[in-house]
């Protein structure tokens, strides 16, 4: 099989399908004058709410801003602590940090999501919160993590970045903490063009006051209720966000589908991600534990297709987090999986006759490496 291409993502080929619809809705901002905090904002807001199955949604400018100021609005201060998972994306971590509170990591499970067994040996007085990361959009054990927060009187945030659309024993995540927050970062499921961000939540305090924290902390235009940011959801971005919506869930299903038939191809040389029972993955990334890991990786790459790791070092073993006191040791299983872990192209143009050429690939070089 001749050499072919298979680039991580492939936004040209999605946006052509949309490009008319897009256009159009940027046009229409731009007449309308109305560029912050208008009626696309809004709308947007609500459909996304009811697509989660939630009572509210508030759109910010980033996925990070989305769990900092969800963490300010339930109370989260300097000094407090709020239990995540170590082999997640910075923000994760760094949206805690940046309050001047404690990120406390517990190790993960094989299918990378944090691991419930866990979570009371770490929980203190100051425990806040905990952050559960729906990896991979993958969603994570939500009635144990819950049940063990109900009884220690602390809130649960999801961490639903790579999630849009995953589902809980057919529950949308979401809805399945006190509040969830989405990224829409390009390379998202459902993404903006630049970058922006969702919460959403059933909880009236929470709308109120993150309704607040996006804008300064504004009670109205004269008067400031408390400090903040201003990270709002612009409405170029809502009203783009809006033409994709409604695709959502078939861009999903095609994602699901490759998704599976790559676990197909792949099995017989590396873990692949398997759905446990009542799971509904949305494969935000396609990840499989491997051995030869980035001698695969430098091989694949060589031969056209581009593969990257999601994430190869750990919150724990960050510089950021070095004040923390965590040895590489302290969480086994995210140690292992940072050194087997690898992200294939998946999107939902991605060609069968891609992910063909992928599997050739594995083959030879397994075959030589054996």
């Amino acid at each position: 099989m001749s050499q072919l291409r298979v680039p991580y993502v492939a936004f040209p080929e999605q946006i052509t399908k949309i490009k008319t619809g897009l256009m159009q809705a940027f046009e229409d901002v731009l007449q309308s004058g109305q560029y912050v905090l208008g009626e696309k904002g809004k709308l947007f807001e609500k459909e996304l709410a009811a697509y989660c199955n939630v009572k509210y949604a508030i759109g910010v400018a980033n996925g990070t801003d989305a769990l900092h100021l969800t963490l300010k609005c339930i109370g989260v201060e300097s000094g407090d602590e709020v239990i995540t998972a170590p082999n997640s994306f910075i923000a994760s971590a760094g949206a805690i940090g940046i309050l001047g509170a404690k990120p406390v990591f517990v190790d993960v499970e094989s299918d990378m999501n944090i691991d419930p067994n866990q979570l009371e040996k770490v929980i203190t007085p100051r425990t806040k919160a905990i952050i559960p990361v729906h990896l991979t959009g993958r969603p994570a054990k939500m009635d144990e993590i819950k049940e063990i927060a109900k009884y220690y009187k602390i809130a649960v945030v999801e961490d639903s970045a790579q999630a849009i659309g995953a589902k809980y024993k057919g529950k949308p995540v979401g809805g399945l903490g006190d509040a969830s927050c989405f990224s829409l970062h390009p390379l998202k499921n459902l993404h903006a063009f630049g970058d922006g961000g969702m919460v959403t939540t059933n909880d009236s305090k929470i709308l109120e006051m993150m309704l607040q924290a996006r804008n300064h902390g504004l009670i109205n235009r004269e008067q400031c209720g408390f400090w903040s940011f201003n990270s709002r959801l612009d409405e170029i971005q809502a009203a783009m966000l809006l033409v994709q919506l409604p695709y959502l869930n078939s861009w999903t299903e095609e994602r699901r589908r490759l998704a599976l038939r790559y676990n197909d191809l792949l099995r017989k040389y590396a873990d692949v991600p398997d759905e446990n029972e009542g799971e509904y993955c949305v494969f935000q990334t396609y990840v499989i534990q491997v051995d030869h890991r980035d001698e695969l990786q430098n091989y694949l790459r060589t031969n056209g297709v581009q593969a990257l790791i999601h994430y190869p070092i750990p919150l724990h073993m960050q510089p950021s987090a070095k004040s923390l006191g965590y040895s590489e040791k302290d969480f086994p299983k995210t140690l292992e999986l940072s050194s087997k872990i690898l992200s294939l192209p998946l999107f939902p143009e991605l060609r069968e006759e891609q992910q063909d050429y992928i599997e050739s690939l594995f083959a030879k070089f397994f075959k030589e490496s054996s």
